[in-house]
């Protein structure tokens, strides 16, 4: 019996291995400014965003701002290598403001010293410095990118994040895709493919969350597959305990006076 828990566990932990694997850079990022809007589930939006990439060389430097309306800032920027394999090089998260129970700053980098600034219960700022020992599929701020470049019909990896609690710690993301959603683009029908993420705390911690209520929920991402591949909707978890924010793409919208200068403008024409 011992023998073949032993086996058994070996061979978990092979399985383990086998999915978590740095993911192949199928498609390289380039210089990009997209717009965005977070809203709540049931749709009210309190954010706008702004995300910027920039490429020197096989590095590139990703930030993802949010502004909100209650004054509230979460501000992410990571910075990743694209040559073979997509490595993390540094990711440095900054949440504040009324939206935020519990504020952080929290930079991970590459060497794994990770260090947390934030506001506790009492209002005092605290400091927590852990060095973890990451795994190769780390993927703070890089979830999205990866994503694009999964082979949706092959296994799908299994990812790794370090989370604030505020205590910094390594949960693992189990990926799974499902069928492919339609939704309309300007009156034209495309399809996405939907992935589904679930949070594996591990350890003790995770054989109990489900039981106290603590079990992260799943999030969702939607991205359009084909020689291009690019994000269109996800729902996804603002911080550990909070709730799960949906992110969508947003258009300009011009002022209705400068559009009706430029229909005069054309008619005088």
């Amino acid at each position: 019996m011992t023998r073949f828990l032993a086996a058994l566990l070996l061979l978990c932990s092979l399985c383990r291995m086998m999915m978590a694997q740095r993911i192949a850079v199928r498609y390289k990022e380039g210089l990009t400014h997209g717009f965005l809007v977070l809203s709540t589930l049931d749709g009210a939006q309190i954010a706008v965003g702004d995300l910027t990439e920039v490429v020197r060389g096989s590095q590139v430097t990703m930030r993802l701002v949010y502004h909100f309306k209650d004054g509230s800032l979460q501000d992410e920027t990571t910075v990743f290598s694209q040559g073979r394999y997509f490595s993390l090089v540094s990711d440095h998260l900054v949440q504040k403001g009324p939206t935020f129970p519990q504020p952080i700053d929290m930079v991970v980098p590459a060497n794994g010293q990770v260090t947390v600034h934030y506001i506790d219960d009492k209002g005092n700022e605290k400091t927590e410095n852990e060095h973890l020992k990451l795994p190769p599929e780390i993927a703070n701020g890089l979830v999205l990118t990866l994503l694009k470049n999964v082979n949706p019909d092959a296994q799908l990896p299994q990812l790794s994040v370090v989370v604030a609690t505020p205590k910094p710690r390594i949960v693992k993301l189990s990926i799974s895709s499902h069928e492919k959603e339609p939704f309309m683009l300007a009156g034209s029908r495309r399809e996405a493919l939907h992935y589904m993420i679930k949070v594996d705390i591990g350890g003790l911690a995770g054989l109990v969350a489900p039981l106290i209520g603590k079990q992260p929920p799943d999030s969702h991402i939607w991205i359009i597959s084909g020689e291009a591949p690019t994000f269109v909707k996800s729902e996804t978890l603002s911080y550990m305990g909070g709730p799960i924010w949906r992110t969508e793409l947003v258009s300009p919208v011009w002022p209705r006076a400068e559009k009706t200068e430029l229909e005069k403008n054309s008619k005088r024409q």
